[in-house]
């Protein structure tokens, strides 16, 4: 008997082959059997003619590693279809934890995250030790099956305490990390997560503890990832916002080829104005293969708006100079930007070589004037900035800063891409062929207020099959499933296919979208994030259970905490 049966789908299987009608069966949380007419008894059956069903798909870098614990939907990507997330990216994990460290975990993740403090304070148990424990705490009360890295800032923190910022480990602080590593490990973590990336910095404005390892450290931690089954490294260097310096290539190649384990980095920006990046950054994975490793890049197949503010901490803090400026008092910062001569020094860091990526945020004209606050601002919300500034004879960036000091700075901005052009998007989609380009890098869990990264998946489906069709419906659906779940070496994950796990989504081809990112209320101490609605999604399984009908949780927890080795199988760089 089944437990439930879909009937007459248009099946697409993650494979890329072409999609076909037929049934599909689900029993004990497998798929039992997929054929043109299933017969026998099943407990509930359901039409689905006219919809696609596709595997769950599978999101290679989020920040769950706090909201599952008060929201085990781990939303909005389960209402977007995602089954399955990696999480403890970026260096950055909740374990291993020293009880008298929970307050500086919580103030970095806080700040280099843009999680809210309140809700990590009110939200999460803090109850655990180990990395064992952390993933214990999860396990059997989240409704997505989700994976974790041993982030490297907790692992410094655990053995060297405060020294972890700005100093280097003795050797017997380098074996203790490295036996806890193998602790982790042996619990099931996935592998090794870690940065060196400028942008990085904890709750009292110090680089972040990662970034002060040396690279015979970061390679020694390598070593330790080759020696544990199904694991993985992710890494991110300053070069990843723009591009690698060749001592972050070959940091990069020696680390993978030491662990003989695939090593992924996000993200990867493609722009048609600037068109040697992709090939540069791509020269990684080449290099690494010819080592024996494997690098892959993580690139986003959307353009996701990010709201920014000069009063609260974004992506303008991280401009080159700009830190400073923004972190001063309210008062003091608007009597800096007022300055004419500081706002001339500040275009010409945004717009030098050294802002790399975020060079794209100095066009202050193509922004949009988001909520405001004041009277002196009725009426200017959803209007752009060069055209104000062309009304009061003033200069774009100017004029942005007097909108905002008439709001005390609260005034939210939208910065309009500028890759936006069809040179560009035909640049993605002859990137998204590389057998080292990987579609992800959502953030999703980080920057709850100022992006919504998730629901990727379903502008990306909807783009295909209705907007600028720059992969088929096959291909796409790959792209998000067995692609990624192949990086991972995920044991029976990834397609529909009998045996496999029942991760499966049911979707309207003619409907498929992701609603307007909108500001909600609904984190622990009422912390605001952003929320996006997912649309055309008919159902989602997890492991065989329906977590999700028509965008509503079911109260359902079906989910799995996936650990390495028992889940997960290793994958061969070669």
């Amino acid at each position: 008997m089944f437990d439930h049966v879909i009937k007459g789908a248009t099946v697409v299987d993650g494979t890329g082959a072409p999609g076909h009608t037929a049934d599909v069966g689900i029993r004990d949380g497998r798929i039992a059997a997929i054929g043109e007419e299933i017969t026998g008894e099943a407990a509930t059956t359901e039409d689905a003619t006219g919809l696609v069903l596709a595997p769950g798909f599978v999101d290679p870098h989020t920040h769950y590693d706090a909201q599952l614990f008060w929201d085990p939907y781990a939303t909005p990507s389960l209402n977007h279809g995602v089954t399955t997330v990696a999480a403890g990216n970026c260096g950055f994990t909740l374990a291993p934890l020293r009880a008298g460290d929970a307050d500086y975990t919580r103030r970095m993740m806080s700040k280099v995250e843009g999680m809210s403090l309140v809700a990590l304070e009110e939200g999460a148990p803090w109850s655990w030790e180990s990395f064992g424990e952390y993933l214990d705490a999860l396990e059997g009360r989240i409704a997505v099956n989700a994976g974790f890295m041993v982030g490297h800032c907790a692992l410094r923190r655990y053995v060297m305490g405060p020294d972890a910022v700005g100093g280097q480990p003795t050797d017997e602080q380098l074996a203790a990390m490295l036996r806890l590593f193998h602790q982790a490990m042996d619990a099931g973590a996935w592998g090794l997560s870690t940065t060196q990336s400028s942008t990085h910095s904890d709750g009292d404005g110090k680089p972040v503890a990662s970034r002060h390892a040396l690279p015979a450290e970061l390679v020694a931690l390598a070593k330790a990832v080759g020696e544990h089954e199904g694991t993985q490294i992710e890494a991110i260097v300053a070069g990843c916002l723009d591009q690698f310096s060749d001592a972050e290539i070959d940091l990069f190649v020696e680390m993978s080829a030491s662990a003989g384990r695939p090593l992924n980095w996000n993200v990867l920006t493609i722009d048609a104005t600037v068109p040697e990046r992709v090939p540069r950054q791509l020269f990684a994975s080449e290099q690494a293969r010819k080592a024996g490793g494997r690098i892959v890049a993580l690139t986003m197949p959307i353009l996701t708006p990010m709201n920014m503010s000069l009063g609260t901490f974004c992506a303008l803090n991280l401009i080159p100079g700009w830190g400073p400026i923004l972190g001063l008092p309210v008062p003091e910062r608007i009597e800096r930007l007022r300055d004419a001569d500081v706002r001339a020094g500040m275009l010409e860091r945004a717009r030098s070589k050294e802002a790399g990526v975020f060079r794209r945020l100095a066009d202050f004209g193509r922004y949009v004037i988001g909520d405001t606050y004041s009277e002196a601002n009725r009426g200017l919300g959803g209007r752009v900035v060069r055209d104000i500034a062309a009304e009061r004879g003033q200069d774009p960036f100017h004029c942005l800063v007097e909108i905002c000091a008439a709001d005390e700075l609260r005034t939210v901005l939208w910065p309009m891409p500028t890759d936006n052009d069809p040179a560009s998007w035909a640049l993605r989609a002859e990137t998204w062929r590389h057998e080292d380009v990987l579609l992800g890098g959502s953030d999703a869990g980080a920057h709850l207020d100022r992006m919504c990264g998730a629901p990727y998946t379903t502008r990306f489906i909807g783009d295909c099959l209705r907007g600028r069709r720059l992969a088929t419906l096959e291909q796409a659906v790959k792209m998000l499933t067995d692609d990624p779940a192949q990086l991972f070496g995920l044991r029976q994950r990834g397609r529909i296919e009998e045996g496999f796990h029942a991760d499966l989504v049911l979707f309207d081809p003619e409907r498929i979208a992701a609603g307007t990112a909108t500001l909600v209320h609904d984190l622990p101490g009422d912390s605001p994030r952003l929320d996006s609605r997912a649309i055309g999604i008919r159902a989602v399984w997890v492991n065989g259970v329906e977590a999700i009908r028509d965008d509503v949780v079911s109260g359902a927890v079906p989910g799995k905490v996936l650990r390495s080795g028992r889940d997960t199988r290793t994958v061969s760089t070669r």
